[in-house]
């Protein structure tokens, strides 16, 4: 009797380390029962190419090449960094070991002379042509430093094959002197005739309310609302050769730009700085109406910040619901115009961040990675395998393969000869298994996070299983 009962529970235990478990314990005894648990659904439908910057090289050492994944971008400062002027000698020291890891450019805070002088992390500008070198605002340096400092970074990214963006704050302005304001009748800051370079001078009829309109979509914070309609300002934005845009961009060297508060104008003054002196642009617009995010793209020939992904990942990872995934995004939407991210300087409520990182650095857009939990907050080996991941395995359209509360699947199909891959998301307790479609007949392929150890291959018909660790991620792809 008991010699009859070990071999029954010999057989079973071979049977049941041969397949897989679901995790409603649902024994699968072969791919196509597993077939029967998945609807897999095709989320883009494009060619298979890379997000793009626009730009293929630096503008000044020519080389920089994109990786098979697109690019990776670095917010190179959190809200609050040091202020003393050593930040962009900080930043400095990085550049290297950021472009080692992949790396492949920096967006910075805004880089010119605000209200707040050396204490200001430039969100109110003064004068766009003070970048840490007149005695303004009660201080010559920048918060950040001078502009020797931040030139010497800009061409050390650039040498280290990175570019470089300039955030980008064209809303409003502060630190104006009061003058008679014919449009209000009353007194306003708007006299900006006195800035300490000489250029971009303005005066009440540059700022709202004034002879062309009252408003324009928003104003923030009560601050001079700067008024794009004006000819003076489009000049000195977008049109003039040393205006604004192309004096940070063929004197700076900047490579591109990230606009602040875009609800407060409209999406047409973005189109004409694009199309006027050109570069990378990514517009803040915080919003997770992808209708919103996508048609503002549209119409200002830009990349937006992909807040709908952000609100989603928040809501699946911290929420438990990681079939929240299946929701639209803008990077679904439209991948080449979607800039991911986890955290920025303004928000910073996901909690599960290793998950979210997971999901942005394996699916289609341009993923942002945040100073803080690149250097402080999280694992930096972990992040690095992540950027890796992207660079050289993320390739193609996507597709959703499973996700249910505590598991999430997808699939990238490849390009261009590069196999793509297959995450696992896992936000349970236990070790998740399942059978999966892959785009690999008899194919070795194994986990390139190293938290599993399997080294599987594919069967004919494509199918695998693959494994994901608790609380973490699995990427799988062709062994090579």
């Amino acid at each position: 009797m008991k010699k009859q009962n070990f071999k029954i529970y010999l057989l079973s235990a071979l049977f049941i380390g041969f397949y897989s478990c679901s995790s409603n314990d649902d024994v699968v005894t072969d791919s196509p029962a597993a077939a029967s648990q998945f609807n897999v659904i095709d989320v883009t439908h494009h060619d298979g190419h890379p997000f793009s910057t626009g730009k293929t090289t630096t503008s000044l050492t020519g080389k920089y090449v994109a990786n098979p994944g697109g690019g990776v971008m670095m917010q190179a400062f959190y809200w609050d960094v040091p202020s003393g002027g050593t930040w962009w000698n900080t930043v400095n020291t990085k550049v290297t070991e950021w472009s080692n890891a992949g790396i492949g450019s920096l967006w910075l805070p805004p880089v010119s002379k605000a209200q707040n002088g050396a204490f200001s992390m430039g969100y109110d500008p003064t004068d766009y042509f003070d970048f840490g070198d007149y005695n303004q605002n009660g201080s010559v340096e920048t918060r950040f430093g001078s502009r020797t400092e931040l030139e010497s970074l800009i061409t050390k990214a650039h040498t280290e094959n990175m570019q470089v963006y300039a955030d980008i704050v064209i809303n409003h302005n502060s630190g104006g002197q009061l003058e008679n304001n014919p449009f209000t009748g009353t007194q306003t800051y708007t006299n900006f005739t006195g800035v300490a370079s000489g250029k971009f001078p303005r005066t009440s009829a540059d700022f709202y309310k004034n002879s062309y309109a009252n408003n324009d979509e928003g104003a923030f914070g009560g601050f001079p609302d700067l008024a794009h309609v004006v000819p003076n300002v489009q000049d000195w934005l977008w049109k003039r050769a040393d205006g604004v845009g192309k004096y940070y961009k063929n004197t700076m060297h900047f490579d591109g730009w990230r606009f602040d508060y875009v609800k407060g104008f409209g999406p047409w003054v973005i189109n004409s700085w694009n199309a006027n002196v050109g570069g990378f642009s990514v517009g803040e617009l915080w919003d997770s109406n992808v209708n919103t995010l996508n048609d503002w793209a549209n119409n200002a020939n830009s990349s937006v910040f992909d807040f709908a992904c952000y609100y989603k990942m928040n809501d699946a990872f911290d929420g438990n619901n990681l079939a929240l995934l299946n929701d639209d995004m803008m990077w679904k939407r439209n991948p080449y115009k979607a800039v991911t991210f986890v955290t920025n300087h303004d928000t910073d409520e996901i909690w599960k961040k290793e998950l979210a990182y997971a999901y942005i650095l394996t699916h289609e857009g341009y993923p942002t990675i945040f100073y803080r939990d690149y250097e402080e907050w999280l694992n930096k080996t972990k992040m690095n395998n992540l950027i890796w991941i992207h660079n050289n395995k993320a390739t193609g359209t996507t597709s959703i393969l499973y996700a249910d509360t505590d598991e999430y699947i997808a699939r990238r199909n490849g390009y261009n000869g590069n196999p793509g891959l297959i995450v696992y998301i896992n936000n349970s307790s236990t070790w998740q298994e399942r059978w999966v479609p892959t785009n690999w007949a008899n194919a070795q392929i194994k986990d390139f996070t190293g938290n599993s150890t399997w080294i599987p291959t594919t069967q004919g018909d494509t199918w695998v299983k693959i494994q994901c660790p608790p609380n973490g991620y699995s990427v799988w792809s062709i062994n090579m």
